[in-house]
């Protein structure tokens, strides 16, 4: 009976976890059918089996978590006993949804003799299999020599593990890093590390800004957010300043040609940051559509893991948790990022008289190294300008 192993999934990925099955043992799947769901640092991933027959195991239980490569499920009725069948191997060209798959001759398992026998455990030598297990119990500083094995043959588990974290400890509960808050905690903490960063920030009146957005939404079916404008002038502002789309490799500040515009979304499963590849070339309708469309699709948990990578330059838009300014950190390797506040009415000096204006904080914190204040400070001020006058920034860009 062959086994179906977790496939590469792409993108530096290689571990995920069990979400949920979508078949069960005795169920009879074709080629290509999904059988589960699982969860990665990036996204939750549908997975196709690439072959036909009788599911009869399934290797994991809702919330464990695999490394790639390890079982799936088995299922009989396709090939002779012993044969392990990878994502590469099974010749479906749909393993893993947003990947292709290459033919390849399936391998047999090596066999060991009959004669052989099996190896013996050192004495007292905790029994871990998993890399990922052994990983887990070291990030949090557990000795797996005191943990009580719950699988077979003395087998430490990932869920004996979990138990040990899940004990009460003085004043306060142990949280994992896991899935997507360690993949952002990772990823600020090099930032953190690795990046010089500043920050500059301006107050500006988006008093017009909120009007201009009424006036392109009225009586149309393809609405622009507030969000959508300011990134749109954020590109434009990128094209002026190009040492902002640009990332340090070495000795070396490589400046991109493309501008692949990442924006901060929080969700359910935490916060991502979904990618709008090419924004540069978008007219400002379709720009902010795009946003909007992976915004929804990241809450539902189904932006594929490409979608969340490679990109050159980032807003994040804070405003929407009622809060004013940031200093918001890089996201590496990128070398800026853009954050805005909420809009809210604010006394504000128009031509000697105090009046009652829409005001917006934005704020860029940027890398140092790939630049110094002045233009760090001309790109956040062309940014403010096209705010406070939206429609001659849009009818000149």
């Amino acid at each position: 009976m062959p086994d179906f192993l977790l496939p590469d999934l792409g993108e530096g990925l290689t571990e995920a976890a069990i979400v949920d099955w979508r078949v069960k043992v005795g169920d009879t799947v074709d080629v290509d059918q999904v059988v589960v769901e699982v969860e990665t640092a990036k996204a939750a991933v549908e997975v196709p089996v690439p072959f036909a027959g009788v599911v009869t195991a399934l290797h994991g239980e809702p919330g464990q978590l695999l490394p790639v490569g390890a079982p799936l499920l088995t299922v009989g009725g396709f090939a002779e006993p012993g044969v392990t069948v990878s994502a590469a191997s099974a010749g479906s060209g749909n393993v893993l949804i947003g990947y292709g798959t290459a033919p390849a001759t399936r391998r047999k398992r090596a066999r060991r003799p009959v004669s052989a026998p099996a190896p013996a455990r050192p004495a007292r030598a905790p029994g871990v299999i998993s890399p990922f297990v052994r990983k887990l119990a070291a990030d949090n500083g557990i000795d797996l020599a005191k943990i009580a094995p719950s699988g077979p043959d003395g087998i430490i588990r990932r869920a004996d593990v979990e138990a040990v974290l899940k004990k009460p400890v003085a004043n306060g509960k142990r949280i994992p890093l896991t899935g997507v808050r360690k993949a952002v905690a990772d990823k600020l903490t090099t930032s953190r590390r690795e990046i010089p960063e500043a920050t500059v920030w301006v107050d500006v009146d988006a008093t017009e800004l909120v009007a201009a957005r009424a006036a392109l939404n009225a009586k149309t079916d393809r609405p622009v957010s507030l969000l959508g404008l300011i990134a749109r002038f954020a590109v434009a502002g990128l094209r002026r300043y190009p040492e902002l789309n640009s990332r340090v490799e070495g000795d070396e500040i490589v400046l991109l040609d493309k501008i692949h515009l990442g924006f901060a979304a929080q969700t359910d499963r935490g916060l991502v940051v979904p990618v709008v590849r090419d924004a540069d070339e978008l007219s400002t309708r379709e720009l902010s559509a795009a946003i909007g469309e992976r915004a929804r699709t990241a809450r539902e948990g189904k932006l594929a893991p490409a979608e969340l990578t490679g990109g050159t330059f980032t807003v994040n838009n804070y405003g929407v948790f009622g809060v004013d300014g940031s200093a918001a950190i890089i996201n590496h390797p990128q070398a800026a990022i853009l954050g805005i506040g909420r809009i809210i009415d604010r006394p504000w000096v128009v031509d000697g008289a105090l009046v009652a204006r829409k005001i917006c904080e934005l704020t860029l914190a940027f890398d140092h190294r790939v630049c110094d204040g002045g233009t760090a400070g001309g790109f956040l001020r062309f940014v403010a300008d096209c705010v406070e006058s939206p429609v001659t920034a849009l009818g000149d860009l």
